[in-house]
């Protein structure tokens, strides 16, 4: 049995996964923080998660009889919190962005925030089990991938050795729902009179998961930023509560060929638990993913063979955070994969 702490359980990150880890048949939750919901009951805050008899504690409380810690708290609390819970040799997912960037001048012109544990950025893994599978499984940190880096780099990677062919960067169309552009704080742009009935970009080149589109495609295919350019990533938020739609558009040098494509597809999607392929022609809706751990693709291209679209789908709460946490989790202590999110 896994034994589990969740420092910023609270959150939505943090809610999902206690509902998720409900049902997870080799995990048990040891300990639940909240700074703001400090002393009470877990039920009482979150009646539907009657099933949990815990307290929480603040976020800053002694982490003992844990096999693994979930981290659901900003970035800062997450550098500070890191090294502490590695000193005393309990493994480590965390859901912030904190390890996820190699290059500490990007982290900074990203997260508007220095790298204090730059050392750690080496030893991170990158949580993308379907790309980091074997280097999961024997990390002591994981960093969780954003919501939106997920969904572009699995529409994106099938084509790994493809992306070198083409004559401009990829063009990311990105929407999401509330719970992943503005999170559980309401503030200016994400309370309720501002998105109701309204659509908008928002962090229109300054979004923190385009440097970690643009990293892992440099590192995973023959993409070369460099050469191909800048990544354009444009997110969007919808007046929905949960969910992301990104239609990718790429362009080749030459024509490609339409059945070599989609084979790429279907080989990719064949071999992962929660990659699902519908085909040439047949795209999928937030609804199709919403409440699973699944991300579903489809593609289809113009009659020259050059000019492909690609549409993802995925819910950012679930494989977007909270469901690949526990994806990376079952790979770290030797589960089956899917274990606590069928």
């Amino acid at each position: 049995m896994v034994k589990i702490g969740i420092i910023g359980a609270a959150g939505l990150s943090g809610i999902e996964l206690l509902h998720l880890l409900s049902r997870h048949s080799n995990a048990t939750v040891k300990l639940v923080t909240s700074s703001k919901y400090k002393g009470k009951k877990v039920s009482e805050v979150f009646p539907d998660l009657y099933r949990y008899s815990q307290s929480f504690k603040s976020n800053d409380a002694e982490v003992l009889d844990c096999d693994v810690v979930f981290l659901a708290i900003p970035n800062e609390a997450s550098l500070e919190i890191v090294p502490k819970l590695l000193e005393q040799k309990i493994r480590v997912i965390d859901l912030s962005g904190a390890f996820r960037l190699a290059d500490e001048k990007i982290f900074k012109k990203f997260y508007k925030l220095k790298h204090t544990y730059p050392e750690l950025l080496k030893e991170s893994v990158f949580g993308l089990p379907e790309f980091f599978r074997h280097q999961i499984k024997s990390a002591r940190i994981v960093a969780n991938p954003g919501c939106y880096s997920t969904c572009a780099l699995l529409g994106l990677l099938p084509l790994a050795e493809l992306l070198g062919e083409l004559d401009q960067p990829p063009v990311i169309d990105a929407k999401s729902g509330v719970s992943g552009a503005g999170g559980r704080i309401e503030d200016e742009s994400t309370n309720y009179v501002s998105v109701n009935e309204n659509f908008k970009a928002y962090k229109v080149f300054s979004h923190q998961h385009q440097p970690e589109i643009q990293q892992y495609l440099n590192y995973l295919s023959s993409y070369n930023s460099e050469i191909n350019g800048d990544v354009i990533f444009t997110p969007h938020l919808l007046p929905v509560n949960r969910g992301i739609l990104s239609t990718i558009y790429i362009h080749f040098k030459v024509s490609v060929d339409r059945d070599h494509i989609v084979k790429k597809y279907s080989e990719f999607a064949d071999r992962q638990e929660f990659v699902e392929f519908m085909g040439k022609s047949h795209f999928p809706d937030i609804k199709m993913t919403s409440h699973t751990n699944r991300c579903m693709i489809g593609i289809d291209c113009d009659q020259s063979g050059q000019n492909w679209i690609i549409v993802c789908s995925l819910d950012n709460l679930i494989k977007g955070a909270a469901g690949q946490a526990i994806q990376n989790m079952n790979l770290m202590f030797g589960l089956e994969e899917s274990l606590g999110l069928e």
